[in-house]
């Protein structure tokens, strides 16, 4: 056990983690030229592209130095904001930590937060700036924040470059002599830690853990602590680039276990595996339920492909456990999903792995958030959309989350970001300076407003230069109310929205101004109102496509014309009547891009 080393890379989204990963098992020699690919801890597309990790993956290295060889288990992390709690379990998992800061950009937001959750599991952390060969390099100013930051010392802060390979035998090094090798009981009952789980079509969900106490063979009997459940170890073993299996995965080490699972929601990240025949009493604490923060409706666009959508977002549910939906029926749209989502950026990518994965192209509702309803019976619903909002005369109070926002910016753009965050009706907790070129905000606002295009009003006011970080603090009284969007009287219930009632005037009138550009006109006149309950907000009119009835009379009496006139407008109001107004595909999206 005393040569082995587990450890995580945690740093900003951009800032060089998989590269950096690159070069360490290049150097480790754990995979071969023929292999080597960039990011290959990155194994899916979309990863690629974006340039961002969204899964987190491990991988075992072995390493001899002064003639004694050490194993080296990393775990990479996620670097976004969505995916706080993956990275918090990974970092349960490890007994050191790398810090990886950009010389070019320095410290930003996730760094600071993923640093605290660190800090919180008692890791070994140690500093490394990458990117040094960059033009645009400010090492000493990055050396000095992460001094003011963390309180190490200077020869303590090793500089790299994940692309060329610079200093990474000198972080190798730190690792063997700075990271505490893992401490625990071989004899004592199991007690392994899943930080990860992934599906494989043959083989049903492959668990990811690290034994904290006991070992594990093949063959044993082992339970699933919160789920309760009991199976047999069919294979386990060690990560290489692919699954390595052995006999036995022994205290301190990480490994993966098959079970035959079929269903995602029996694994769980954050549980904890123990054997039944000599089973743990605790488990490993810091397990959560993962908590869904934005929710939005998926509707096909043909209704006919329902089913299809419905195998395709199970699938989907296998790969990613954190995804969340249930049924939802709608007037306008027919039948489809409420989609539970960590957050934006989840989202999106649920959104694109449908269409890329499975080719579904799919309709998204307006997100938003879960709120509390408390009603004068004293009953407490939870309001994940509009339609589930309980009758006003009966609501007694509305809750909505809340959360603590910190950014990180220049100085420059204080001013912005003041007048972006308390217009979303957030409130200034604390300002400081971390550095003289870099100051920290801290606002507590509503999740609501960040839900829709926070995060690209903040990049576009500070020219890019703003890092956003957020934490969910809990449920506070608000004055929620329902926005219905009416056409000809009728509601259109996939736009109806919860909003604040002190920002409803505003979005309503937008909403409706820009269905009146979307609506084709029609042989009748409609009505666009927003309102809510029976007070209207705003309106606009589409007005009728009208015929020259008139064209026929050449002079003649004004009688003549007017009975003409008076018979077209009777058929227009018999028309509005039974006419009902389709609505385009673009203006569901459209309501998703208002500013």
């Amino acid at each position: 056990m005393k040569n082995i080393r587990n450890f995580c890379i945690i740093a900003h989204i951009d800032h060089g983690k998989s590269t950096l990963a690159d070069r360490l098992l290049e150097h480790t020699k754990t995979i071969s030229d023929r292999e080597m690919q960039a990011q290959v801890l990155d194994d899916m597309d979309l990863e690629r592209e974006k340039g961002i990790t969204i899964k987190s993956h491990a991988i075992q290295m072995n390493y001899v130095q002064d003639g004694t060889s050490y194993v080296f288990n990393l775990i990479d992390t996620p670097g976004h904001v969505d995916f706080s709690y993956e990275v918090s379990r990974a970092l349960a998992a490890c007994e050191g930590a790398l810090l990886l800061v950009d010389a070019a950009q320095g410290i930003q937001a996730q760094t600071i937060s993923n640093l605290y959750l660190a800090l919180e599991n008692d890791l070994e952390i140690i500093p490394v700036i990458n990117k040094i060969d960059m033009d645009g390099a400010m090492i000493p100013e990055v050396k000095d924040q992460i001094i003011e930051l963390i309180g190490c010392k200077e020869d303590e802060i090793l500089l790299a470059s994940g692309k060329t390979g610079i200093g990474i035998e000198e972080i190798l090094d730190a690792i063997v002599k700075r990271v505490p090798a893992p401490k625990g009981d071989p004899e004592a009952p199991l007690q392994a830690l899943i930080f990860d789980s992934v599906f494989n079509s043959f083989r049903g969900i492959i668990a990811y853990y690290r034994i904290f106490n006991g070992t594990l063979k093949k063959g044993d009997k082992v339970k699933f602590f919160n789920t309760d459940e009991e199976y047999f170890a069919d294979e386990v073993g060690i990560l290489k680039l692919g699954l390595q299996p052995t006999q036995t995965v022994k205290t301190g080490d990480v490994g993966y276990i098959i079970t035959g699972i079929k269903n995602a929601k029996e694994v769980k990240v954050g549980d904890t595996i123990t054997t039944s025949a000599n089973p743990s009493l605790e488990s490993i604490n810091g397990f959560e339920e993962v908590k869904p923060m934005v929710f939005a409706g998926i509707f096909p666009v043909n209704t006919e492909d329902f089913e299809e959508l419905r195998d395709c977002m199970e699938k989907l549910q296998l790969n990613d456990a954190s995804l969340t939906f249930e049924l939802e029926t709608s007037q306008a749209l027919g039948f489809g999903f409420r989609c539970g989502f960590l957050g934006m950026l989840h989202m999106e990518i649920i959104q694109e792995r449908l269409e890329r994965e499975f080719n579904q192209t799919v309709i998204t509702t307006v997100p938003n958030v879960s709120f509390i309803a408390h009603t004068t019976r004293k009953e407490t619903i939870i309001v994940n959309n509009p339609s589930e909002m309980p009758d006003p005369s009966t609501l007694e109070r509305i809750e909505e989350p809340f959360i603590r926002a910190q950014i990180i910016t220049k100085p420059d753009y204080i001013g912005n970001i003041m007048t972006l965050c308390l217009g979303k009706r957030g409130l200034l907790m604390n300002q400081s300076y971390l550095t003289p070129t870099r100051v920290e905000l801290i606002f507590e606002m509503p999740l609501t407003e960040i839900v829709f295009d926070f995060y690209d009003k903040l990049k576009s006011q500070t020219r890019g230069y703003a890092s956003f970080d957020y934490a969910p603090i809990g449920y506070r009284d608000s004055d929620i109310a329902k926005m219905d969007i009416l056409l000809n009287g009728d509601k259109v219930d996939a736009l109806s929205a919860l909003i604040h009632r002190g920002r409803a005037q505003d979005f309503g009138r937008k909403l409706c101004e820009k269905l009146k550009e979307l609506l084709p006109r029609q042989q009748f006149m409609i009505a666009i109102q927003a309102a809510i309950g029976a007070k209207i907000l705003a309106r606009e009119t589409i007005s009728a496509m009208r015929k020259d009835v008139t064209a026929k009379c050449y002079g003649g009496d004004i009688s003549r014309k007017r009975k003409l006139l008076e018979k077209q407008k009777e058929g227009k109001k018999r028309m509005r009547q039974i006419g009902n107004v389709e609505v385009p595909q673009e203006a569901f999206l459209a309501v998703l891009k208002l500013d």
